[in-house]
């Protein structure tokens, strides 16, 4: 029943997809899209609280997949949402055949993360995740100028050696059980119970080579080159998939590997290998995000501190696995938050920098006083920037205290230490252009009444982003017990 669940799961976007592409009116598309989404969620609530069902094929949901299925589905919802105020508003800017290609896009995208993450099999997991490069592809040329069309290939390129390497590390860990005189094997569950007899250097090599793939996907650093780029040029709503979605996705696949790694007795060198490139990524996102002007580049890099810290998570082990899985949840909801509102940003003030930028012959102003120009964007940029930070009492502060605390229990001293400093810098960094955008006063421009109608805000542009935030507060107060169980089932489905 596990593998039928699975794959009407992933068919109902996909057919979505396939309808989107045929109908002839936006207005149809703006109704399929949210009904797959509500479908997804219907489905993904009922693989949550269902009757459990045992994995015996290539598809099968564990409790790891919990909690990512969970954030996928939401975002995936809340995006839909969003997409009828945002593309609506784009058909008056000259972008109407686009939409065609956007919801298409975006629909069969969720098919290949819903696969990713259903998928027991590290080959079928390989086809999805290549899959959903090439669906992100298109969405990264939305905008159809010379720097979309730059992000788009420096994605398509990194994209391409990383999930090269990720296939060559599964040929190292297929012949690591070929090796050792086992029966070849891909499914996870199968490498688990041969990991003891698997060969040691097959499958560190494979460990290497498989985290420096997903890696890629995940955007830790030095393989985040891509980031930057991708999601400063992509719409805020795809920039929320990216950044809430398929980094998920990818980290799923890393935690599946890492568990194989452990119950193969190399355990401890990965989990060195985790922490280190987890600190890295910190820092690289704290020395970008000091002087950062432009908006959706400092989501970039914060997207790269939280990989970071989901690998800590995952290398620390213990409760700070359990705070990884919880983070997974409460970093995929807020990127959404913040990647839409800072959509919204985009399209009243012309541009993403708060330095203001020329685009054509339009000498666009900086970004400031937000609160006065769109009361309700402002509130929800700036709670979203105290939630992203990990401020209390947003869930974000409770995933990234029990990675604290995980810290100490594995008496990592150092680390612990570079964590919190580097937490600070962040929400120092960050604070500076949070605060110079919502203060002020906005600067003076020709009045445009068609555009101020445009950009203003609306039910379908700011209500998924107070959603979202809403979901985050609840499960920060504690009144989302079924998160937390979910985190903490998925943490110890990762233990070999």
């Amino acid at each position: 029943m596990g593998d039928w669940l699975g794959l009407v799961q992933a068919l109902a976007p996909l057919v979505a997809a396939g309808l989107c592409a045929l109908v002839p009116t936006d207005h149809v598309r703006s109704l399929i899209a949210p009904t797959a989404a509500v479908a997804h969620l219907g489905l993904t609530l009922f693989s949550l609280f269902g009757p459990s069902r045992p994995s015996v094929g290539m598809l099968g949901f564990d409790a790891a997949a919990a909690p990512v299925l969970l954030v996928v589905s939401l975002l995936f919802v809340a995006c839909t949402v969003y997409d009828i105020g945002y593309l609506g508003a784009t058909r008056h800017e000259g972008r109407a055949a686009s939409a065609r290609i956007f919801y298409s896009c975006q629909l069969a995208l969720v098919a290949a993360l819903t696969v990713v993450i259903w998928s027991q099999h590290l080959g079928l997991t390989w086809v999805a995740m290549e899959a959903s490069a090439l669906c992100i592809a298109p969405l990264l040329y939305f905008h159809k100028t010379a720097h979309s069309i730059e992000a788009t290939w420096k994605y398509l390129l990194v994209s391409s050696v990383g999930i090269a390497l990720a296939l060559l590390g599964s040929f190292f860990l297929a012949y690591a059980s070929l090796h050792s005189g086992s029966v070849a094997s891909l499914r996870f569950d199968d490498l688990v119970a041969q990991a003891p007899t698997l060969s040691a250097p097959w499958v560190h090599a494979a460990w290497v080579l498989l985290l420096v793939g997903y890696g890629t996907k995940m955007g830790l650093a030095p393989l985040h080159t891509w980031k930057p780029d991708a999601y400063g040029e992509a719409p805020g709503v795809v920039g929320a998939m990216l950044a809430g979605g398929v980094t998920a996705g990818a980290f799923l696949v890393l935690a599946r590997v890492h568990r194989v790694v452990v119950a193969a007795g190399i355990g401890d060198q990965a989990d060195r290998l985790l922490i280190l490139i987890g600190v890295v990524s910190m820092a690289v996102a704290a020395a970008f995000l000091i002087q950062q002007r432009d908006l959706k580049r400092m989501l970039a890099y914060s997207s790269v501190e939280h990989m970071g810290i989901l690998a800590l998570g995952l290398g620390a082990g213990g409760i700070a696995a359990t705070g990884a899985m919880l983070h997974v949840v409460n970093n995929g909801l807020l990127k959404g938050l913040m990647f839409m509102t800072v959509g919204n940003v985009q399209r009243a003030y012309g541009t993403k920098r708060v330095d203001g930028e020329v685009i054509g012959e339009t000498r666009h102003p900086g970004i400031q006083g937000l609160l006065r120009k769109r009361p309700i964007t402002g509130m929800l940029f700036l709670f979203g920037f105290f939630a992203v930070t990990g401020s209390p009492p947003f869930g974000l502060f409770l995933s990234e205290l029990a990675i604290a605390y995980g810290l100490y229990a594995a008496d990592r001293p150092v680390v612990l230490g570079l964590y919190l400093a580097l937490l600070v810098v962040i929400f120092i960094g960050m604070g500076r252009t949070v605060l110079h955008v919502v203060q002020g006063v906005p600067a003076a421009l020709p009045h445009d009444e068609a555009h101020e109608h445009r950009t203003r805000d609306t039910v379908t542009t700011v209500g998924p982003a107070l959603v979202l935030l809403a979901l985050v507060l609840l499960v920060g107060l504690g009144l989302c017990p079924p998160v937390l169980r979910l985190a903490e089932a998925a943490a110890e489905g990762l233990a070999p």
